[in-house]
């Protein structure tokens, strides 16, 4: 059984099938439309955490594919409450095709997948976010051929992802933290093997130097309200400004918050890709879901 529970768990020429099959779809989505890829099949979505991007993209993505999508929310399913996750996994996987879990607890997507006999996919949890570097390699791969890239901000799960998304494709990558907010070890050594870890710095402006794209995300994510004034003060100076971006391309995952780790200005600017990043949820997931249909 082939489950995605991070970017790695492809191998890097299985990562490079995905994103061909997912820019394949793209294209012909824009010309024909929907077709039948996923005819007949269905998608089990749990959402513990909620959002705009996962939920429709997934949603809209399985209907273009000539598939069904089901939303079971907390109050549906109530993960780890009413029944235990490896019962919920045990009965999914007699009623869809796929399962797809964003939620807080690594470890839940990990059980999902050992006890459901479909594939699983990691939609969000707190260590990772695979499908995000699915769009953003995607997006990079349609703005540029060879591009040195940097990261500034927290080293969280969308980082962490990207570090070894960006290590499976050769990508030239620097990551700018706050002391402390750095991308796990166990990620780092993962990227070496695959392809060579990213640079590290404490130093933004030294980040950005070379970079021909700046990636952020929030300093405060979902859960981490408790946290928000300590991080907001040691994450002094690393705000992406019109001064700092320059010239260069700004990638975020969305939803920003502008005045943060971004100002409005930037995000507002032509300089920003993130838009492209956001429809190429739909369309990178897609390729994922079609290329899954195609491992059993």
């Amino acid at each position: 059984m082939t489950n995605f529970l991070d970017v790695d768990d492809l191998t890097t020429d299985e990562l490079a099938t995905v994103l061909d099959r997912s820019a394949t779809i793209k294209a012909d989505y824009r010309t024909n439309g929907a077709n039948g890829t996923l005819d007949g099949q269905t998608l089990g979505m749990i959402f513990e955490k909620p959002s705009t991007r996962t939920r429709v993209s997934f949603e809209t993505g399985m209907t273009q594919l000539g598939g069904h999508a089901v939303f079971l929310g907390p109050d549906d399913i109530g993960l780890k409450g009413r029944e235990p996750v490896k019962d919920i996994a045990r009965a999914l996987g007699r009623y869809v095709d796929v399962v797809m879990a964003r939620v807080y607890d690594h470890d839940d997507v990990v059980e999902l997948g050992e006890y459901a006999d479909v594939p699983v996919i990691n939609a969000l949890t707190d260590d990772a976010h695979p499908c995000q570097t699915l769009a953003d390699l995607l997006t990079i791969r349609e703005h540029f051929d060879d591009p040195t890239v940097a990261w500034v901000g927290d080293g969280n799960n969308v980082c962490q992802s990207f570090v070894l998304g960006a290590a499976m494709e050769g990508l030239d990558l620097t990551v700018a933290t706050p002391e402390g907010y750095g991308v796990d070890d166990d990620v780092l050594e993962r990227a070496e093997t695959l392809g060579g870890a990213p640079e590290t710095t404490h130093d933004p402006q030294a980040a950005v130097a070379d970079a021909d794209v700046v990636y952020t995300d929030v300093w405060v994510s979902m859960g981490q309200e408790d946290e928000r004034e300590t991080k907001l003060q040691d994450f002094e100076g690393f705000q992406i400004t019109t001064d700092v971006l320059g010239d260069r391309a700004l990638m975020h995952c969305l939803p920003a918050h502008r005045g943060e780790e971004v100002t409005d200005e930037v995000v507002e600017s032509d300089n920003a890709i993130v838009w492209d990043q956001a429809e190429n949820r739909l369309h990178a997931q897609k390729g994922l879901l079609a290329w899954l249909s195609e491992q059993e």
